[in-house]
Protein backbone atom coordinates (compact mmCIF):
# COMPACT_ATOMS: atom_id res chain seq x y z
CA UNK A 1 0.00 0.00 0.00
CA UNK A 2 0.99 3.49 -0.49
CA UNK A 3 0.92 4.74 3.10
CA UNK A 4 1.96 2.84 6.29
CA UNK A 5 -0.42 2.76 9.25
CA UNK A 6 -0.07 1.13 12.74
CA UNK A 7 -3.88 0.50 14.21
CA UNK A 8 -4.46 0.18 17.20
CA UNK A 9 -7.50 -1.81 17.21
CA UNK A 10 -10.23 -2.78 14.46
CA UNK A 11 -11.04 0.03 11.89
CA UNK A 12 -14.80 1.51 11.11
CA UNK A 13 -14.65 -0.22 7.72
CA UNK A 14 -13.40 -3.56 9.18
CA UNK A 15 -16.62 -3.20 11.30
CA UNK A 16 -18.45 -2.16 8.01
CA UNK A 17 -17.29 -6.05 6.38
CA UNK A 18 -17.80 -7.39 9.38
CA UNK A 19 -21.58 -7.08 9.75
CA UNK A 20 -22.57 -7.29 6.53
CA UNK A 21 -20.94 -10.60 6.58
CA UNK A 22 -22.41 -12.16 9.83
CA UNK A 23 -25.60 -10.33 9.09
CA UNK A 24 -26.59 -10.30 5.62
CA UNK A 25 -30.21 -11.65 5.37
CA UNK A 26 -31.28 -14.07 2.63
CA UNK A 27 -34.45 -12.63 2.17
CA UNK A 28 -33.29 -9.39 1.98
CA UNK A 29 -30.72 -9.79 -1.22
CA UNK A 30 -32.46 -8.45 -4.18
CA UNK A 31 -33.24 -11.12 -6.35
CA UNK A 32 -31.30 -10.01 -9.21
CA UNK A 33 -28.22 -10.35 -7.10
CA UNK A 34 -29.14 -13.86 -6.26
CA UNK A 35 -30.02 -14.88 -9.95
CA UNK A 36 -26.77 -13.80 -10.99
CA UNK A 37 -24.95 -15.91 -7.95
CA UNK A 38 -26.65 -18.95 -9.36
CA UNK A 39 -26.02 -18.28 -12.89
CA UNK A 40 -21.80 -17.95 -12.04
CA UNK A 41 -22.21 -21.06 -10.18
CA UNK A 42 -23.50 -22.92 -12.80
CA UNK A 43 -20.91 -21.58 -14.99
CA UNK A 44 -18.28 -22.21 -12.91
CA UNK A 45 -19.52 -25.74 -12.69
CA UNK A 46 -19.49 -25.73 -16.29
CA UNK A 47 -15.64 -24.90 -16.54
CA UNK A 48 -14.05 -26.80 -13.87
CA UNK A 49 -16.04 -29.84 -15.76
CA UNK A 50 -14.44 -28.66 -18.86
CA UNK A 51 -10.54 -28.36 -16.99
CA UNK A 52 -10.59 -32.14 -16.48
CA UNK A 53 -9.60 -32.07 -19.99
CA UNK A 54 -6.04 -30.51 -19.06
CA UNK A 55 -3.09 -31.39 -17.85
CA UNK A 56 -2.95 -28.62 -15.04
CA UNK A 57 -6.92 -29.88 -13.65
CA UNK A 58 -5.62 -33.72 -13.51
CA UNK A 59 -1.82 -32.60 -12.05
CA UNK A 60 -3.73 -30.47 -9.33
CA UNK A 61 -5.86 -32.69 -8.45
CA UNK A 62 -3.61 -35.79 -7.87
CA UNK A 63 -0.78 -33.46 -6.12
CA UNK A 64 -3.64 -32.61 -3.58
CA UNK A 65 -4.54 -36.13 -2.50
CA UNK A 66 -1.10 -36.74 -2.28
CA UNK A 67 0.47 -34.12 -0.37
CA UNK A 68 -2.45 -32.27 1.31
CA UNK A 69 -4.11 -34.93 2.76
CA UNK A 70 -6.27 -34.05 5.62
CA UNK A 71 -4.73 -35.52 9.09
CA UNK A 72 -7.00 -37.72 11.08
CA UNK A 73 -8.85 -34.83 12.92
CA UNK A 74 -9.25 -32.56 10.03
CA UNK A 75 -11.90 -31.68 7.83
CA UNK A 76 -11.82 -32.99 4.58
CA UNK A 77 -13.69 -32.07 1.38
CA UNK A 78 -14.20 -34.69 -1.74
CA UNK A 79 -13.07 -33.07 -4.73
CA UNK A 80 -15.55 -32.63 -7.85
CA UNK A 81 -15.32 -34.64 -10.97
CA UNK A 82 -13.14 -37.15 -8.92
CA UNK A 83 -14.69 -38.22 -5.91
CA UNK A 84 -11.11 -38.23 -3.55
CA UNK A 85 -10.88 -36.48 -0.27
CA UNK A 86 -8.08 -33.72 0.58
CA UNK A 87 -7.87 -31.05 3.38
CA UNK A 88 -10.06 -28.01 2.38
CA UNK A 89 -7.03 -26.19 1.39
CA UNK A 90 -6.32 -29.59 -0.97
CA UNK A 91 -9.72 -28.90 -2.17
CA UNK A 92 -9.11 -24.98 -2.55
CA UNK A 93 -5.86 -25.58 -4.49
CA UNK A 94 -7.08 -28.39 -6.70
CA UNK A 95 -10.48 -26.83 -7.94
CA UNK A 96 -9.20 -23.49 -8.29
CA UNK A 97 -6.18 -25.00 -10.14
CA UNK A 98 -8.76 -26.82 -11.93
CA UNK A 99 -11.21 -24.25 -12.89
CA UNK A 100 -8.09 -21.62 -13.78
CA UNK A 101 -6.69 -23.98 -16.30
CA UNK A 102 -9.70 -22.82 -18.54
CA UNK A 103 -9.64 -19.25 -19.13
CA UNK A 104 -13.92 -19.26 -19.20
CA UNK A 105 -15.18 -17.62 -15.84
CA UNK A 106 -16.35 -15.00 -14.50
CA UNK A 107 -14.73 -11.05 -13.98
CA UNK A 108 -15.27 -7.77 -13.35
CA UNK A 109 -13.91 -5.40 -15.54
CA UNK A 110 -12.17 -2.94 -12.96
CA UNK A 111 -10.39 -5.56 -10.96
CA UNK A 112 -8.56 -6.75 -13.99
CA UNK A 113 -9.36 -10.42 -12.80
CA UNK A 114 -11.75 -13.03 -11.35
CA UNK A 115 -13.21 -13.85 -8.19
CA UNK A 116 -14.92 -17.26 -8.92
CA UNK A 117 -12.33 -19.62 -9.57
CA UNK A 118 -11.07 -19.18 -6.15
CA UNK A 119 -14.59 -18.35 -3.79
CA UNK A 120 -16.38 -21.13 -5.57
CA UNK A 121 -13.98 -23.37 -4.24
CA UNK A 122 -14.07 -21.99 -0.59
CA UNK A 123 -17.80 -22.60 -0.44
CA UNK A 124 -17.74 -26.15 -1.40
CA UNK A 125 -14.81 -26.67 1.02
CA UNK A 126 -16.55 -25.12 4.14
CA UNK A 127 -19.82 -26.58 2.90
CA UNK A 128 -18.33 -30.00 3.25
CA UNK A 129 -17.09 -29.08 6.37
CA UNK A 130 -20.19 -27.67 7.78
CA UNK A 131 -23.20 -30.09 9.25
CA UNK A 132 -25.61 -28.31 7.21
CA UNK A 133 -25.73 -25.38 4.61
CA UNK A 134 -28.90 -24.28 3.01
CA UNK A 135 -29.06 -23.35 -1.05
CA UNK A 136 -30.14 -19.59 -0.02
CA UNK A 137 -27.01 -19.47 2.74
CA UNK A 138 -24.54 -21.00 -0.47
CA UNK A 139 -26.11 -18.39 -2.64
CA UNK A 140 -25.56 -15.43 -0.08
CA UNK A 141 -21.95 -17.03 0.93
CA UNK A 142 -21.00 -17.16 -2.64
CA UNK A 143 -22.39 -13.32 -3.07
CA UNK A 144 -20.43 -11.95 -0.06
CA UNK A 145 -17.22 -13.73 -1.52
CA UNK A 146 -18.15 -11.60 -4.66
CA UNK A 147 -18.50 -8.47 -2.85
CA UNK A 148 -15.62 -8.94 -0.31
CA UNK A 149 -13.13 -10.12 -2.91
CA UNK A 150 -13.85 -7.51 -5.94
CA UNK A 151 -13.47 -4.48 -3.49
CA UNK A 152 -10.60 -5.80 -2.03
CA UNK A 153 -9.15 -6.07 -5.65
CA UNK A 154 -10.22 -2.36 -6.39
CA UNK A 155 -8.04 -1.02 -3.57
CA UNK A 156 -5.00 -3.38 -4.10
CA UNK A 157 -5.03 -1.92 -7.89
CA UNK A 158 -5.04 1.60 -6.82
CA UNK A 159 -2.82 1.95 -4.12
CA UNK A 160 0.63 -0.13 -5.50
CA UNK A 161 2.40 -0.37 -8.86
CA UNK A 162 2.25 -3.89 -10.08
CA UNK A 163 -0.77 -5.45 -11.63
CA UNK A 164 -1.04 -8.28 -9.35
CA UNK A 165 -3.21 -11.84 -10.26
CA UNK A 166 -6.40 -12.40 -8.97
CA UNK A 167 -5.50 -14.27 -6.00
CA UNK A 168 -3.47 -11.51 -4.72
CA UNK A 169 -7.48 -10.70 -3.54
CA UNK A 170 -9.59 -13.38 -4.24
CA UNK A 171 -8.19 -14.54 -1.08
CA UNK A 172 -9.62 -12.47 0.86
CA UNK A 173 -13.07 -13.55 -0.26
CA UNK A 174 -12.25 -17.14 0.40
CA UNK A 175 -11.93 -15.70 4.23
CA UNK A 176 -15.16 -14.13 4.14
CA UNK A 177 -17.34 -17.07 2.96
CA UNK A 178 -15.27 -19.39 5.99
CA UNK A 179 -16.36 -16.20 7.93
CA UNK A 180 -19.90 -16.80 7.12
CA UNK A 181 -20.07 -20.27 7.03
CA UNK A 182 -18.47 -21.11 10.36
CA UNK A 183 -19.71 -17.99 12.21
CA UNK A 184 -16.40 -17.09 12.81
CA UNK A 185 -15.67 -14.26 15.91
CA UNK A 186 -15.07 -10.73 14.45
CA UNK A 187 -10.69 -11.10 15.79
CA UNK A 188 -10.69 -14.09 14.43
CA UNK A 189 -11.94 -12.93 10.84
CA UNK A 190 -9.87 -9.75 10.79
CA UNK A 191 -6.88 -11.76 11.58
CA UNK A 192 -7.84 -14.37 8.51
CA UNK A 193 -7.87 -11.34 6.48
CA UNK A 194 -4.37 -10.05 7.33
CA UNK A 195 -3.07 -13.68 6.84
CA UNK A 196 -4.33 -14.20 3.80
CA UNK A 197 -3.49 -10.92 2.32
CA UNK A 198 -0.35 -11.01 4.08
CA UNK A 199 0.43 -14.51 2.49
CA UNK A 200 -1.76 -14.25 -0.95
CA UNK A 201 -0.17 -14.49 -4.14
CA UNK A 202 1.34 -10.89 -5.21
CA UNK A 203 1.88 -12.15 -8.48
CA UNK A 204 2.61 -10.53 -11.98
CA UNK A 205 0.07 -10.63 -14.13
CA UNK A 206 2.19 -9.95 -16.95
CA UNK A 207 4.86 -12.14 -16.19
CA UNK A 208 2.38 -14.99 -16.96
CA UNK A 209 1.17 -14.06 -20.28
CA UNK A 210 4.48 -13.57 -21.61
CA UNK A 211 5.21 -16.79 -20.38
CA UNK A 212 2.07 -18.74 -20.05
CA UNK A 213 2.12 -21.74 -18.12
CA UNK A 214 -0.12 -23.29 -15.15
CA UNK A 215 0.00 -20.92 -12.66
CA UNK A 216 -2.48 -18.93 -14.86
CA UNK A 217 -3.94 -15.81 -12.73
CA UNK A 218 -2.92 -16.90 -9.32
CA UNK A 219 -6.21 -18.30 -8.18
CA UNK A 220 -4.86 -21.74 -7.82
CA UNK A 221 -2.91 -20.12 -4.71
CA UNK A 222 -5.39 -17.99 -3.96
CA UNK A 223 -7.89 -19.61 -2.49
CA UNK A 224 -6.02 -22.46 -0.43
CA UNK A 225 -4.48 -19.10 1.07
CA UNK A 226 -7.59 -18.14 1.99
CA UNK A 227 -8.91 -21.21 3.47
CA UNK A 228 -5.90 -22.18 4.89
CA UNK A 229 -5.95 -18.15 7.13
CA UNK A 230 -9.63 -19.21 7.85
CA UNK A 231 -8.68 -22.11 9.24
CA UNK A 232 -5.11 -20.77 10.98
CA UNK A 233 -6.89 -17.88 12.32
CA UNK A 234 -9.16 -20.27 14.37
CA UNK A 235 -6.01 -21.84 16.08
CA UNK A 236 -4.85 -18.49 17.37
CA UNK A 237 -2.63 -17.74 14.78
CA UNK A 238 -2.35 -13.68 14.31
CA UNK A 239 -2.16 -11.49 11.36
CA UNK A 240 -1.65 -8.10 11.07
CA UNK A 241 -4.44 -5.84 9.82
CA UNK A 242 -5.46 -6.19 5.64
CA UNK A 243 -4.57 -2.91 3.96
CA UNK A 244 -6.71 -3.23 1.33
CA UNK A 245 -9.11 -3.43 3.86
CA UNK A 246 -8.57 -1.30 7.10
CA UNK A 247 -5.58 1.35 5.36
CA UNK A 248 -6.90 5.25 5.14
CA UNK A 249 -6.25 4.80 1.41
CA UNK A 250 -8.21 1.70 0.88
CA UNK A 251 -11.42 3.04 2.31
CA UNK A 252 -12.53 4.49 -0.83
CA UNK A 253 -13.37 0.56 -1.88
CA UNK A 254 -15.60 -0.25 0.39
CA UNK A 255 -18.15 2.57 0.95
CA UNK A 256 -20.62 1.48 -0.79
CA UNK A 257 -20.83 -2.52 0.74
CA UNK A 258 -23.90 -3.42 0.68
CA UNK A 259 -25.73 -0.76 -1.86
CA UNK A 260 -23.77 -1.41 -4.64
CA UNK A 261 -23.88 -4.78 -6.11
CA UNK A 262 -20.65 -5.76 -7.60
CA UNK A 263 -22.01 -9.49 -8.38
CA UNK A 264 -24.22 -7.82 -10.44
CA UNK A 265 -21.50 -6.03 -12.65
CA UNK A 266 -19.55 -9.13 -13.71
CA UNK A 267 -19.19 -11.00 -17.21
CA UNK A 268 -19.64 -14.26 -18.21
CA UNK A 269 -16.96 -15.60 -20.97
CA UNK A 270 -18.48 -16.84 -23.96
CA UNK A 271 -14.82 -18.19 -25.00
CA UNK A 272 -12.26 -20.19 -22.78
CA UNK A 273 -9.26 -17.56 -23.89
CA UNK A 274 -8.10 -14.23 -22.22
CA UNK A 275 -10.60 -11.42 -21.75
CA UNK A 276 -8.94 -9.06 -23.55
CA UNK A 277 -8.77 -11.81 -27.14
CA UNK A 278 -12.96 -11.43 -26.64
CA UNK A 279 -13.97 -8.58 -28.22
CA UNK A 280 -11.18 -9.22 -31.47
CA UNK A 281 -13.11 -12.72 -31.52
CA UNK A 282 -16.40 -11.51 -31.59
CA UNK A 283 -15.53 -8.75 -34.35
CA UNK A 284 -13.94 -11.70 -36.39
CA UNK A 285 -16.94 -13.75 -36.16
CA UNK A 286 -19.74 -10.71 -37.04
CA UNK A 287 -17.34 -10.10 -40.12
CA UNK A 288 -17.22 -13.57 -40.64
CA UNK A 289 -21.47 -14.03 -40.75
CA UNK A 290 -22.02 -10.84 -42.78
CA UNK A 291 -19.63 -11.35 -45.38
CA UNK A 292 -19.70 -15.13 -45.57
CA UNK A 293 -16.33 -15.52 -45.21
CA UNK A 294 -14.05 -18.44 -45.86
CA UNK A 295 -10.44 -19.05 -45.11
CA UNK A 296 -9.34 -18.49 -48.64
CA UNK A 297 -10.44 -15.35 -49.23
CA UNK A 298 -8.91 -13.41 -46.14
CA UNK A 299 -5.18 -11.65 -47.03
CA UNK A 300 -4.71 -10.22 -44.16
CA UNK A 301 -5.95 -9.61 -40.50
CA UNK A 302 -5.80 -6.81 -38.23
CA UNK A 303 -6.53 -6.12 -34.24
CA UNK A 304 -6.74 -2.83 -33.34
CA UNK A 305 -6.94 -3.49 -29.41
CA UNK A 306 -5.40 -1.52 -26.54
CA UNK A 307 -2.04 -2.37 -25.14
CA UNK A 308 -2.06 -5.34 -22.50
CA UNK A 309 -4.16 -7.16 -25.06
CA UNK A 310 -1.71 -6.43 -28.22
CA UNK A 311 1.14 -8.05 -25.72
CA UNK A 312 -1.01 -11.46 -26.01
CA UNK A 313 0.63 -14.45 -28.23
CA UNK A 314 0.66 -13.75 -31.68
CA UNK A 315 2.58 -17.06 -32.43
CA UNK A 316 0.51 -20.54 -33.11
CA UNK A 317 0.08 -21.66 -29.61
CA UNK A 318 2.40 -25.01 -28.45
CA UNK A 319 0.31 -25.39 -25.26
CA UNK A 320 -3.20 -25.07 -23.64
CA UNK A 321 -1.90 -22.14 -21.52
CA UNK A 322 -0.35 -20.61 -24.36
CA UNK A 323 -3.68 -20.52 -26.58
CA UNK A 324 -5.71 -19.18 -23.94
CA UNK A 325 -2.94 -16.37 -23.31
CA UNK A 326 -3.12 -15.68 -27.08
CA UNK A 327 -4.70 -13.06 -29.55
CA UNK A 328 -4.03 -14.03 -33.23
CA UNK A 329 -4.92 -17.93 -32.39
CA UNK A 330 -8.19 -17.65 -31.63
CA UNK A 331 -9.21 -14.63 -33.88
CA UNK A 332 -7.89 -16.95 -36.58
CA UNK A 333 -9.70 -19.99 -35.09
CA UNK A 334 -13.10 -18.28 -35.17
CA UNK A 335 -12.80 -16.88 -38.69
CA UNK A 336 -11.80 -20.36 -39.97
CA UNK A 337 -14.27 -22.88 -37.81
CA UNK A 338 -16.35 -20.42 -37.17
CA UNK A 339 -16.51 -20.99 -32.79
CA UNK A 340 -14.08 -20.52 -30.56
CA UNK A 341 -14.56 -23.57 -28.02
CA UNK A 342 -12.85 -25.50 -25.36
CA UNK A 343 -11.33 -27.98 -28.09
CA UNK A 344 -9.54 -24.74 -29.98
CA UNK A 345 -7.82 -24.13 -26.62
CA UNK A 346 -6.22 -28.03 -26.47
CA UNK A 347 -3.19 -29.84 -28.40
CA UNK A 348 -5.10 -31.57 -30.49
CA UNK A 349 -5.72 -27.86 -32.40
CA UNK A 350 -2.78 -26.96 -32.84
CA UNK A 351 -1.47 -28.82 -36.14
CA UNK A 352 -4.81 -27.56 -37.74
CA UNK A 353 -3.38 -25.98 -41.62
CA UNK A 354 -6.15 -23.60 -41.77
CA UNK A 355 -5.81 -22.28 -38.70
CA UNK A 356 -1.90 -21.98 -38.47
CA UNK A 357 -2.10 -20.57 -42.12
CA UNK A 358 -4.54 -17.82 -40.96
CA UNK A 359 -2.36 -17.06 -37.40
CA UNK A 360 -0.05 -16.02 -39.50
CA UNK A 361 -1.53 -14.10 -41.41
CA UNK A 362 -3.57 -12.35 -38.15
CA UNK A 363 -1.58 -9.59 -36.25
CA UNK A 364 -2.61 -6.80 -33.26
CA UNK A 365 -1.80 -2.76 -33.38
CA UNK A 366 -2.15 -0.78 -30.49
CA UNK A 367 -5.57 1.88 -30.73
CA UNK A 368 -5.20 4.85 -28.16
CA UNK A 369 -8.84 5.05 -28.37
CA UNK A 370 -9.52 1.24 -26.88
CA UNK A 371 -6.24 2.14 -24.61
CA UNK A 372 -8.12 5.09 -22.58
CA UNK A 373 -11.13 2.44 -22.20
CA UNK A 374 -9.63 -0.01 -20.48
CA UNK A 375 -9.71 -1.22 -18.07
CA UNK A 376 -14.07 0.01 -17.84
CA UNK A 377 -14.21 -1.12 -21.49
CA UNK A 378 -12.40 -3.97 -23.28
CA UNK A 379 -12.88 -2.55 -27.14
CA UNK A 380 -11.48 -3.71 -30.28
CA UNK A 381 -11.91 -3.21 -34.09
CA UNK A 382 -10.96 -5.94 -36.60
CA UNK A 383 -9.68 -5.39 -39.71
CA UNK A 384 -9.70 -8.21 -42.78
CA UNK A 385 -8.27 -7.60 -46.34
CA UNK A 386 -9.25 -9.75 -48.90
CA UNK A 387 -7.50 -11.51 -52.04
CA UNK A 388 -9.86 -9.67 -54.15
CA UNK A 389 -8.46 -5.96 -52.74
CA UNK A 390 -11.62 -4.86 -50.97
CA UNK A 391 -11.16 -3.98 -47.32
CA UNK A 392 -13.82 -5.09 -44.36
CA UNK A 393 -13.47 -3.37 -40.97
CA UNK A 394 -15.78 -4.27 -37.78
CA UNK A 395 -15.51 -0.34 -35.98
CA UNK A 396 -15.20 -0.95 -32.50
CA UNK A 397 -17.06 -3.94 -30.34
CA UNK A 398 -17.00 -4.70 -27.03
CA UNK A 399 -16.42 -8.05 -25.72
CA UNK A 400 -19.90 -9.78 -25.58
CA UNK A 401 -21.07 -11.53 -22.42
CA UNK A 402 -21.70 -8.94 -20.36
CA UNK A 403 -21.89 -6.94 -17.90
CA UNK A 404 -24.24 -4.59 -20.14
CA UNK A 405 -26.30 -6.19 -20.77
CA UNK A 406 -25.77 -9.66 -18.34
CA UNK A 407 -25.86 -12.65 -19.54
CA UNK A 408 -28.96 -14.14 -20.03
CA UNK A 409 -30.06 -17.56 -17.96
CA UNK A 410 -30.55 -19.15 -21.77
CA UNK A 411 -26.65 -18.05 -22.67
CA UNK A 412 -25.48 -19.25 -19.28
CA UNK A 413 -27.35 -22.97 -19.77
CA UNK A 414 -25.91 -23.27 -23.66
CA UNK A 415 -22.24 -22.31 -22.37
CA UNK A 416 -22.69 -25.24 -19.66
CA UNK A 417 -24.37 -27.63 -21.68
CA UNK A 418 -21.71 -26.94 -24.36
CA UNK A 419 -18.88 -27.07 -21.79
CA UNK A 420 -20.39 -30.20 -20.38
CA UNK A 421 -21.64 -32.28 -23.46
CA UNK A 422 -18.41 -34.10 -24.35
CA UNK A 423 -17.68 -34.99 -20.63
CA UNK A 424 -21.07 -35.84 -19.06
CA UNK A 425 -24.35 -37.47 -19.72
CA UNK A 426 -26.97 -35.19 -20.92
CA UNK A 427 -28.68 -36.24 -17.76
CA UNK A 428 -26.54 -36.10 -15.27
CA UNK A 429 -25.63 -32.09 -17.11
CA UNK A 430 -29.58 -31.49 -16.49
CA UNK A 431 -29.58 -32.58 -12.70
CA UNK A 432 -26.81 -30.42 -12.12
CA UNK A 433 -28.69 -27.59 -13.90
CA UNK A 434 -32.06 -27.80 -12.23
CA UNK A 435 -30.00 -28.47 -8.73
CA UNK A 436 -27.98 -25.16 -9.31
CA UNK A 437 -31.30 -23.08 -10.53
CA UNK A 438 -33.23 -23.75 -7.64
CA UNK A 439 -30.69 -23.13 -5.10
CA UNK A 440 -32.81 -20.12 -3.72
CA UNK A 441 -36.15 -22.11 -3.63
CA UNK A 442 -35.16 -25.02 -1.09
CA UNK A 443 -33.87 -25.12 2.00
CA UNK A 444 -32.04 -28.52 1.12
CA UNK A 445 -28.79 -29.08 2.08
CA UNK A 446 -26.22 -27.49 -0.41
CA UNK A 447 -24.26 -30.93 0.12
CA UNK A 448 -26.93 -32.66 -2.09
CA UNK A 449 -25.39 -30.97 -5.14
CA UNK A 450 -22.16 -31.87 -3.64
CA UNK A 451 -22.98 -35.04 -3.71
CA UNK A 452 -23.88 -35.15 -7.93
CA UNK A 453 -20.70 -33.00 -8.44
CA UNK A 454 -17.85 -35.34 -6.58
CA UNK A 455 -18.69 -38.41 -9.26
CA UNK A 456 -15.84 -38.77 -11.32
CA UNK A 457 -16.30 -37.85 -15.17
CA UNK A 458 -14.99 -39.46 -18.34
CA UNK A 459 -11.54 -38.12 -19.17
Amino acid sequence: MTDMQTLAGPSQTFNTIATFVRDLDTRTIPDGVTQTAKLMILDLIGVLAAGTKVDAGRIARNHATRHWAAGPDAPAARLLFDGRKTSLPGFGFAMATQIDSIDAHDGWNPSKGHAGAAIFPALCAFAEAAEIVSGRDALAAMIIGYEISYRAALALHKTVPDYHTSGAWNALGCVAISARLRNMPDNVFRHALGIAEYHGPRSQMMREIANPSMLHDGSGWGAPTGIYSALIAEDGFTGCPAATVEFNDATFAWSDLNRNWLTTQQYIKPYPTCRWAHAPIDAALKLRREHKLTPDMIERVTIATFTYAAALNQDVPTSSPHAQYSMSWPVAAALVRGHVGVDEILEGSFADPEVVAMTARTSAIIDDTFERAYPEHRKASVTIELKDGRTLESGPTIASGGPDPQPTQAEVVAKFRAFTESIMPKSRARDIETRVLQLESTERDFKQLLDVLVDPVGQ
